[in-house]
């Protein structure tokens, strides 16, 4: 009997053992997450200081975040903590401190998201997400920007852009159409508006590399022209070579020897998600040696040569820089757009109506 008493007794003893470790860690747990919930506070608002204050932090911080991919991993984070949370308690004070977790709070709870907090708090920059990271580019002051006033952006009932300047509109509403489009009733569609299309010629198959006429692009560009509407030309490239890009320039130029393309010849950069694309693996440096070639050979020829591409492909994908001469078609689904530099056209929505097509469109706005 005394054997199991005290047996009983070990045994509450070890349970509330046990349960101690449990509550202390769970304690733990908490002191960590909030003192890393802290320490990231204090570190944006220390760069924000830092920033503005141009203080020996800001130098160490620019030469980290001016690296070819200036981006952020957890062991970067981890060194910047280190070195400058210190010098920004510091710097920083408490009405300071308190505006900042104000503005973070106003972004999360409005559910602009962290992405467009970034962006408002680093305006001298690009900031771009992609595959769980955020990018930092600073806006590259000999690059041409845009002039556009974001307010004369006035889209109608119909969700259709326009731009207008001392009340006169002066954009051009244009259209984007594959094989995707299905049939296309072009009389139709000339009746809703439309003075342009960029028609898809065709492809370069991203596993194999063969180069295929898109299925409707012959009835595409003769009922475009039938109604009076002109045309501009894109082709999706998956150039690995300087000679395969030229290869793919010549296959427009000869494909469309035929009609009156008055609008731009157009290589559309992107990367193919969820696969292993052949062009997916190159550098940036490459991409844009392809791309120039591509563009000469346009030029060459006579055409107009333009570049396709959403933030990711002016940012990450290429490099802007060596691309300032040619005109830019700019992705962005909003009803504003991001993006510093100079573009010509803005494909401002993938889920556009028009009469005479079934289905989602590309809407697009132009100002030439």
């Amino acid at each position: 009997m005394q054997e199991n008493h005290l047996q009983g007794k070990r045994s509450r003893k070890r349970r509330r053992r046990g349960e101690n470790s449990i509550l202390a860690g769970s304690i733990l747990l908490c002191i960590v997450t909030l003192t890393a919930v802290t320490i990231c506070l204090v570190l944006v608002f220390q760069y924000r200081a830092i920033q503005q204050k141009n203080t020996a932090v800001m130098s160490e911080l620019e030469a980290i975040r001016l690296k070819e991919e200036a981006s952020y991993n957890q062991a970067e984070v981890d060194a910047m903590i280190e070195s400058a949370v210190t010098e920004a308690k510091e710097e920083a004070g408490e009405d300071a401190k308190n505006g900042l977790l104000d503005s973070m709070k106003e972004f999360m709870t409005s559910g602009e998201g962290t992405t467009e907090m970034l962006r408002a708090f680093f305006p001298d920059e690009i900031v771009v997400a992609d595959s769980g990271r955020y990018y930092f580019f600073p806006i590259l002051e000999e690059l041409a920007k845009n002039t556009y006033h974001p307010e004369a952006f006035v889209p109608d009932d119909d969700g259709v852009m326009h731009y207008y300047e001392n009340g006169e509109r002066i954009s051009h509403k244009g259209i984007d159409v594959s094989r995707y489009q299905s049939k296309i009733d072009w009389e139709d569609v000339a009746s809703d508006e439309v003075e342009y299309a960029f028609i898809r010629l065709g492809i370069r198959g991203y596993t194999e590399g063969e180069i295929m006429e898109d299925e409707t692009f012959q009835d595409n560009i003769e009922g475009a022209l039938k109604n009076d509407i002109d045309v501009g030309i894109y082709f999706f490239t998956q150039a690995t070579s300087k000679e395969e890009a030229e290869e793919e320039a010549e296959f427009v130029i000869e494909s469309i020897a035929p009609y009156k393309v008055k609008y731009p010849v157009v290589i559309d950069v992107e990367t193919v998600s969820g696969t292993e694309a052949r062009g997916n693996a190159l550098t940036s440096e490459e991409r844009t040696e392809y791309c120039l070639a591509f563009c000469e050979k346009i030029k060459e020829a006579g055409y107009t040569p333009m570049i396709y591409g959403n933030l990711k492909t002016f940012t990450l994908l290429l490099n802007i820089e060596k691309l300032e001469e040619y005109d830019k078609w700019f992705a962005y689904y909003d009803e504003s757009y991001y993006f510093p530099y100079d573009f010509k056209i803005w494909q401002y929505t993938n889920k556009g109506k028009v009469a005479g097509i079934k289905g989602d469109v590309d809407l697009n706005i132009s100002f030439e």
